[in-house]
């Protein structure tokens, strides 16, 4: 029986590993999909630096409000979907006073009780107050119906609702990611040692990285 008990925790911990590695993916795309989005917002904000420029020269206008909100959308958006990815990679400000002292199964234990009792809670949190602003600024009344969407109070401006929605995302995603980083420390207590070492190469890149 003893056997038995133990071998379907080992099923039930390798099936959690399996959704948290399933999140991490999608955690690591965002990564890539936010590089992405870098080098375009670069390319969108020296070009309005560029125009605004020969625009004074030539006396005529070559951007537009829209140019330059895209450009801020576009920070936003990189900005929100890199929260998942940083707390993948443990990239968080950290004074490592105690912490770098201690073994890799305190550290999960610490991880795994501040991850539970704030990282994913915040994100609960952060989802539940968002929610309705967001759906007021893509026209939601109080009777129910949907209106016309939140505009730019700008000229020429952009919706204001696809943008705000990227803050459910981001607090989604990091949501995910936190349920992932949990399941990872219960497998590091457990005597995973895989998993710690996995951990420690995540967050080993990600000090290379910087």
């Amino acid at each position: 029986m003893p056997d038995i008990q133990r071998n379907g925790k080992e099923r039930a911990v390798r099936s959690l590993l399996k959704l948290a590695h399933g999140i991490d993916r999608i955690s690591e795309f965002l990564g890539k999909v936010s590089i992405y989005l870098i080098i375009a917002l670069l390319a969108v904000g020296f070009y309005n630096v560029v125009v605004r420029y020969i625009g004074r020269f030539i006396g005529q206008n070559l951007s537009s409000n829209r140019l330059i909100e895209i450009q801020w959308y576009m920070y936003s958006v990189i900005f929100f979907l890199i929260f998942a990815y940083n707390v993948k990679h443990d990239v968080n400000v950290r004074v490592d006073i105690l912490y770098a002292r201690w073994s890799p199964k305190r550290k999960a234990w610490v991880d795994l009780v501040g991850t539970m009792l704030i990282l994913i809670p915040f994100c609960i949190i952060g989802i539940w107050f968002t929610l309705n602003p967001v759906m007021v600024s893509w026209g939601l009344l109080p009777d129910g119906s949907f209106g016309t969407w939140e505009m730019s109070p700008d000229p020429n401006g952009l919706p204001r609702a696809p943008i705000k929605t990227f803050i459910i995302v981001a607090f989604a995603t990091l949501l995910l990611q936190a349920i992932a980083q949990a399941i990872k420390y219960l497998a590091v207590i457990t005597g995973h040692i895989e998993v710690e070492a996995e951990l420690q190469a995540e967050f080993a890149g990600a000090e290379v990285a910087e």
